[in-house]
């Protein structure tokens, strides 16, 4: 990681340059491509990317984790091996998910090279390390930069300068060839870069609208969107309707931007480690609000037989926190701690430097203050606002309003 004095800015101009594309449609980029340019085309637009480059090039995660596109299970188990780590059982489903338990790394470790030797076989299970929130448990290990486009990252920001929340959203995977992640869409619909380390993964991505062609008679989304079950029209009424979906052979070093609300489905092609993250910044702040603001209503209605209770909009708070991850008034105080550090920004108190040590620049930071005011307005007039932040101990909304509209 580099020093403050070495941050580079990351800031909005308007730039264009060339890309090629895969066969079917998705830009594919050279880590040349300016932040402005993938800003004003992905990130703005809610469209994917594949970046090629070097990113790894001098990650340490790259350097001793792998060799010759390899895992390197002496070092990950000597340095490692007695942390516990998240497991995923890919022959197990769990409603939608994959069952989930805890392992030792280095017992993880020995069953893969176990996996590995006996050439995958059907007979053994296919275990995933999925979800490891590495740089939260090892703060002191820089195995990896966050990648320049991937800076403006609210998330991630406002979970690493709450420490005492003990939770962010930086993970790293691991696992073997034919391990697999199920159909779904991202935490809090929010955006997800993936760089591997080593390995390929296979992408089924499919732009928001398309998952509704994959419900069930019942609502429901699929577990395997290419399971054969699917073309049972009883079942699957609205199948016939489905695009094919937009697929991605992703190599060692490539970084994957995968949009706000677009549902995909990942396999490991080969033994594959990689390091993904989920974000949220201007670009889908409103989008991540309408998905909060869904889920309450989808709450209400499940328990609407209960409304008679006292203090029923407390309990759906309550039930909305355990579903979506955050609640209205979590989701204003992660409003109010970005728009804090951006407004003592502009008045000149502090240099705005983000979690990979990346200098947020001015225009930028206006852009972001004017998306919160946009969707603070949009937060103030819910019914629901007022109720659930009734008893909020900082800044109030209304006044937070005037703040960013005398500051922008």
């Amino acid at each position: 990681m580099c020093n403050v004095e070495q941050a580079s800015v990351v800031d909005i101009k308007s730039e264009i340059s060339n890309c090629s594309q895969t066969s079917c449609g998705i830009p594919v980029v050279g880590d040349d491509l300016s932040y402005a340019e993938f800003f004003e085309n992905f990130m703005l637009k809610n469209y994917p990317v594949i970046i090629k480059g070097n990113f790894t090039k001098e990650w340490d995660s790259a350097t001793k984790w792998v060799k010759d596109d390899k895992p390197m299970f002496s070092y990950l188990k000597e340095n490692f091996g007695q942390t516990e780590v998240p497991v995923a059982d890919c022959g197990r489903r769990h409603y939608n998910v994959q069952e989930k338990s805890t392992f030792k790394l280095c017992d993880y470790l020995d069953y893969w090279s176990d996996y590995i030797r006996s050439d995958y076989p059907e007979t053994m299970p296919c275990f995933y390390l999925k979800d490891w929130h590495f740089t939260r448990d090892f703060p002191q290990h820089f195995i990896y930069r966050t990648p320049q486009y991937f800076a403006s990252d609210w998330l991630n920001e406002y979970y690493y300068d709450h420490k005492n929340k003990n939770d962010d959203y930086r993970f790293v995977y691991m696992g073997p060839k034919g391990s697999w992640t199920p159909f779904h869409a991202d935490v809090f619909t929010s955006f997800s870069w993936s760089v591997n380390i080593c390995g390929q993964k296979r992408w089924l991505l499919f732009p928001p609208g398309q998952e509704s062609f994959l419900r069930n008679k019942f609502g429901n989304l699929p577990y395997d969107c290419t399971s054969d079950e699917l073309k049972n029209e009883d079942l699957f009424p609205e199948y016939k309707k489905l695009n094919p979906p937009y697929e991605i052979l992703q190599q060692a070093g490539e970084a994957v931007f995968v949009p706000s609300g677009w549902h995909h489905q990942v396999w490991n092609m080969k033994d594959t480690i990689s390091i993904n993250h989920n974000w949220v910044n201007g670009c889908n702040i409103k989008t991540m609000w309408l998905s909060l603001k869904n889920h309450l209503a989808a709450v209400k209605k499940e328990i609407e037989d209960c409304k008679e209770m006292e203090e029923w909009n407390s309990h759906c708070q309550i039930m909305l926190r355990a579903s979506f991850g955050l609640d209205y008034e979590e989701f204003y105080r992660f409003l109010l701690h970005i728009s804090k550090k951006r407004i003592e920004s502009l008045h000149g108190k502090d240099d705005l430097i983000v979690y990979g040590n990346w200098r947020i620049g001015r225009n930028h930071i206006v852009f972001d203050l004017l998306k919160i005011n946009e969707v603070l307005n949009l937060f103030l007039s819910d019914t629901d606002c007022e109720i659930a932040l009734k008893e909020l101990d900082v800044q109030k909304p209304k006044d937070l309003l005037s703040e960013i509209n005398s500051v922008v």
